[in-house]
């Protein structure tokens, strides 16, 4: 505690006001941070319009961002190229973002320019999913989807499908998928890019065949009658990262403090988010045309585990959306171990990459580990363990051998 705030709460001793300030984060004093506080203040978040910024929006809107002394604004951007560069050009201080992104940005990979970026705090696991074309039933697999690829193919027409940007989670689980069946993306079928809330609209006009992207837009593509959903991404890997709130390095550098007043109120928020009942208010909140603009009802059902496939399967998924329980939170090393060994696979890199080093750089758990300490959060550290999907495992210790297992790959040599 600074000299100037337990001086504060001495002259205060036995009054209202000495009880109230000691519940207040460290750094305050009166309406002020002294230097225990965020070097930074004024912090500009950039978002997508995805139900998983939810908890950057119920931060802001809850006042969680206020209590530790941040004072947020939230930018609705339009595509996850905007999110990079506005992180790049310090015109947003902090980013709702997909996974792989921190790491293409800070190797220059997929034609980001050389920027390092961090992660030291996983947004939420699961809930985003595969959509296809109603004129695909009933293909559920990609096995099943193969004899459509090939005679497309044949045909000089190539399926098309789209992910939301090249190194992130969608094009991931998008090329994983269709790999899993024998089907090459970078040479059987079309793989577009679009943004999440243009994916419904595309695949209105006949656009592309199928897309991958987060929810509220497979959901939305099943209400509006023109798509399915094949598979849920926690079908493929059940508690699999998604979205992050990245950091630039320098910035996170320079202000450790307010990375983790950051941390801190994103903490709350998603824990106050994986209290279900909690949720219908959530998706009334996000749903506001500032953030996703969209149905609330939309929104609702897939964050509450209740899943129509559209295609006359329905469940109540016990793996939906999280924000906070299972240690969702914490920025495994095993995670982004995956990623790059999936950078390797498809031929984003050339040359087996610097696994370790780079992830020790991007992926921040120390970070993490000391914003939960200050608020008395005991995290479980699970940094480099074995990583279960729907079609094997990956051994985090030889990230390059399961690279180079895959029979499907776009493998380019140094």
């Amino acid at each position: 505690m600074s000299s100037t705030r337990r001086k504060f709460l001495q002259q205060a001793s036995g009054s209202a006001i000495a009880g109230l300030l000691a519940g207040l984060p460290e750094g305050w004093v009166g309406s002020a941070y002294a230097n225990g506080g965020p070097e930074v203040s004024q912090i500009r978040f950039g978002i997508i319009a995805l139900t998983d910024c939810a908890s950057i929006v119920m931060a802001h809107e809850l006042g969680y961002f206020k209590k530790y002394g941040i004072q947020s604004v939230i930018s609705k951007e339009a595509s996850w190229a905007v999110i990079r560069d506005k992180l790049s050009l310090g015109e947003n201080q902090a980013t709702h973002m997909l996974f792989g992104m921190p790491f293409a940005s800070t190797m220059g990979l997929a034609g980001s320019p050389v920027k390092p970026m961090v992660i030291p705090w996983l947004l939420n696991r699961n809930g985003q999913a595969i959509t296809l074309s109603s004129q695909l039933k009933p293909v559920k697999t990609p096995a099943q989807l193969k004899p459509r690829v090939d005679q497309a193919k044949a045909a000089g027409k190539p399926l098309t499908f789209a992910m939301t940007f090249p190194p992130g989670t969608h094009a991931m689980w998008m090329r994983y998928w269709l790999a899993s069946g024998g089907i090459h993306p970078d040479k059987d079928v079309s793989l577009i890019t679009i943004p999440p809330p243009q994916m419904v609209a595309n695949m209105k006009v006949g656009k592309m065949d199928g897309f991958c992207v987060g929810e509220p837009w497979n959901q939305r593509a099943i209400t509006d009658g023109i798509g399915y959903t094949a598979v849920t991404t926690q079908q493929i890997w059940r508690d699999h990262p998604e979205k992050v709130c990245a950091f630039a390095e320098e910035f996170a550098l320079r202000n450790p403090r307010t990375v983790k007043a950051v941390l801190k109120a994103l903490h709350e928020s998603s824990v106050y988010i994986d209290k279900l009942e909690n949720r219908p208010r959530v998706a009334e909140v996000v749903s506001q045309a500032s953030y996703i603009n969209c149905p609330k009802e939309v929104i609702l059902s897939r964050l509450l585990g209740k899943y129509d496939y559209g295609d006359g399967r329905s469940e109540q998924d016990p793996w939906y959306m999280t924000f906070s329980s299972r240690d969702c939170n914490a920025p495994r090393k095993s995670f982004g171990l995956w990623w790059l060994s999936q950078f390797r696979r498809w031929g984003m890199v050339k040359g087996t990459p610097d696994y370790q080093a780079i992830v020790k750089r991007v992926v921040r758990m120390d970070l993490y580990l000391e914003a939960m300490k200050e608020i008395g959060v005991t995290a479980k550290v699970q940094d480099l363990q074995k990583e279960k999907l729907f079609d094997g495992a990956f051994d985090p210790a030889d990230p390059e051998k399961y690279a180079l297992n895959f029979a499907v790959n776009s493998l380019v040599s140094s």
